[in-house]
């Protein structure tokens, strides 16, 4: 095999080139081939200075993550990184695209480091429930500091060159295009210095800043193994040597990849990556092109849907029927970006781009321009049925047509239209453009173009997507409802909304069933006729009990939205219990663990047996990206496999549950649903 890893000279400086798409990532022939050039380097005196760079989109953007379960074979980057830093020569890293993980961690071992403005450095190993095994956790506060140093490691998010340059991370900064040139230039300035080693400097820190931080992020960290073990690894390390503090950082290292959290985020990791793979689909079908695309309501979702394609500079039309619901729709999108722009994570330029590409309109006949049209109105069959009949009559000829429907029948919708095999769903997650969970809603007429074209646009607006198959509520909705139906039968044998919520939130869901209910409106579905009363449900909305947005729902809020008990829902509570006859009891964790987790597996299984999602972990990418599932628990599917499918189904008979013969037959057979 030809190396990826290319040498070339420039005068008597040695450049070491990686070519390994997509992303560089540093295996072991890309180290392999470092470490010779370092040996070359060493060796040979005509050679005065080494810049390491890369070709292609971007520097090293991290390690192959598949030799963490395969073994990391000679040389490992630890040993690598400190043959770069031992150099006597000076190393230059010269960085465009992203520097993350063990590239960051190349970058602070090399002597020099220069990068395009547009380039970002990150240590994004805690999203993998690990930290940074070769030396990010030693070096980085060396060169940028401690508080720099805890932000990068425990939370995972890059920064831009123009912010390492200003911690001291990044050395130079070159014009865009010409890097190479002015790392060369830069290499010519610096020959015959001493070189400076990143491990050989002091750390400056105040001890106060630990427990700042770690009180700051106490709910972001919440439940997470990998950020605390990094904060206490960098307090404990500050004032030792280099050396003590390697060995320590390689110790949390082990500890964390060999611990259940890191295990689950990985599974996340890859599920999310094979969930873009379709069954059935060949891999070089042709994408139909989608030059503009149509949403029909400007609302909540449409609004929500619209900024995704118009941050990723594709042309919306977006229509209403009403000019006040149009104006208010479009004055929503402005605001929304806006507050991005405020928190600098936008510019003007950019939200002027943004709204110069949307097309506001009263005219339903504008949609016929666009190659995809998602509606977005009303959750009715009747409804639905109606609009896509109007669009089969002005939608061009290869237009995709698309459902953002939660629940309904995507073959049903397509039969309004003469043209099913142009139609699917695409549901959105609300917010819809902020949730990075898309269903991609595979009907049985869907042509295969139509869903590769789906799913390669997913990847263009930045949305994680998943297959589903047509059934009620899909996936995630589907897994929904066991939860919430068996809540409330929990709540009318003798629990109470605190105490159900409180497993949910333990178990590291960031709401149980019923804050959920009250953040996202008791309302939501309500018949709207206070005189008919069914469940607890109608008679909370009938008394205006919609939950947060009205201050009482489930629980009672203050004006800062923080909720406790209400004496007016145990009254409402007892007054249904009674009506309905129902015999409490006490109702344990373990009661309510298997009534709402393993119902969801349950039902789960379901949807597996009956093909509506492709694999298991698809089911797991759904929950932890649209529903909050906590990643470092790896999805209900996944979580059912480390609880134990036997256990699962013990308790779903103690509770008279049917249990679903494909978790059946895997508990039998010993299996996992996560093969």
């Amino acid at each position: 095999m030809t190396s990826p890893m290319t040498t070339s000279r420039q005068g008597d400086i040695l450049i070491l080139t990686s070519d390994n798409p997509p992303v560089n990532a540093l295996s072991n022939a890309v180290r392999q081939g470092l470490q010779a050039g370092i040996e070359e380097a060493k060796n040979d005196d005509s050679i005065k200075a080494v810049i390491i760079t890369c070709a292609g989109k971007t520097f090293f953007a991290g390690a192959d993550i598949t030799e963490f379960t395969k073994g990391m074979q000679e040389p490992a980057l630890p040993t690598l990184v400190d043959q770069i830093e031992a150099l006597d020569k000076p190393v230059i890293a010269a960085i465009h695209g992203t520097a993350l993980g063990g590239g960051c961690e190349v970058a602070l071992a090399s002597h020099y480091r220069i990068a395009v403005p547009s380039a970002k450095f990150g240590l994004p190993e805690v999203k993998l429930g690990i930290l940074p095994g070769a030396g990010g956790t030693q070096r980085m506060p060396r060169v940028a500091g401690v508080e720099t140093a805890l932000e990068l490691a425990t939370k995972g998010d890059p920064i831009s060159a123009t912010q390492a340059q200003q911690v001291g991370l990044v050395d130079k900064l070159a014009t865009e295009g010409n890097l190479l040139a002015e790392a060369i230039a830069y290499a010519q300035e610096v020959i015959g210095q001493p070189v400076s080693r990143s491990s050989e400097r002091p750390v400056t820190v105040d001890t106060a800043v630990f427990e700042t931080f770690r009180k700051t992020n106490a709910k972001r960290f919440r439940g997470l193994d990998a950020p605390a073990t990094i904060i206490d690894l960098i307090e404990q390390t500050a004032g030792k040597p280099y050396g003590e503090g390697v060995q320590a950082e390689r110790m949390g290292f082990m500890k964390l990849i060999m611990g259940k959290q890191s295990a689950a985020l990985r599974h996340v990791f890859f599920a999310e990556r094979k969930a873009s793979k379709i069954d059935g689909i060949a891999e070089d079908v042709q994408l139909r092109p989608i030059n503009r695309v149509g949403v029909i309501g400007a609302g909540t979702m449409g609004g929500g849907i619209s900024m995704n394609f118009l941050s990723a500079g594709i042309p919306v039309t977006i229509v209403e029927m009403a000019q006040d619901a149009l104006d208010r729709g479009t004055a929503t999108i402005r605001k929304n970006y806006e507050a991005t722009a405020s928190k600098g994570k936008m510019t003007t330029e950019q939200v002027e781009g943004a709204m110069g590409i949307l097309k506001p309109t009263l005219n339903f006949d504008d949609l016929a321009e666009c190659d995809l049209i998602i509606e977005a109105v009303y959750e009715s069959m009747d409804v639905k049925k109606d609009v896509f009949g109007r669009l089969d009559k002005i939608a061009k000829p290869g237009a995709i047509l698309a459902s953002n429907t939660s629940y309904l029948n995507v073959d049903e919708i397509a039969a309004a239209t003469s043209r099913p095999q142009d139609v699917l769903g695409l549901h959105f997650f609300s917010p819809a453009n902020i949730m990075k969970l898309l269903e991609i809603v595979r009907g049985a007429k869907t042509a295969d173009d139509v869903l590769a074209t789906a799913m390669a646009l997913s990847k263009k607006i930045r949305k994680t997507a998943v297959i589903a198959g047509v059934c009620y509520g899909f996936i995630g909705n589907r897994m929904l409802m066991p939860r919430q139906v068996e809540a409330n039968h929990l709540l009318m044998e003798g629990a109470t909304p605190e105490q159900i919520d409180k497993v949910h939130v333990a178990f590291g869901m960031p709401m149980g069933p019923f804050q959920m209910a009250d953040l996202a409106g008791v309302d939501i579905g309500w018949h709207r006729d206070p005189t008919r009363i069914e469940n607890i449900r109608d008679a909370l909305a009938a008394e205006d009990r919609w939950g947060q947005k009205k201050g009482a729902g489930y629980y009672d809020y203050d004006e800062k939205r923080t909720p406790s008990n209400s004496a007016r829902v145990a009254e409402l509570i007892e007054e249904w219990r009674g009506k309905l006859g129902a015999t409490t009891h006490d109702i344990t964790e373990e009661e309510i663990m298997v009534r709402t987790f393993y119902t969801m597996v349950n039902e789960g299984a379901k949807i597996l047996e009956e093909g509506m999602a492709q694999r298991a972990s698809d089911i797991d990418v759904v929950w932890v990206y649209g529903y909050g599932w906590p990643p470092y628990k790896g999805g209900p599917m996944y979580w059912a496999d480390q609880e134990g499918l036997k256990k699962i189904v013990e308790g779903l008979e103690k509770y008279g549950f049917e249990v679903a013969p494909l978790l059946r037959k895997k508990a039998e057979k010993n299996e996992k649903f996560s093969k």
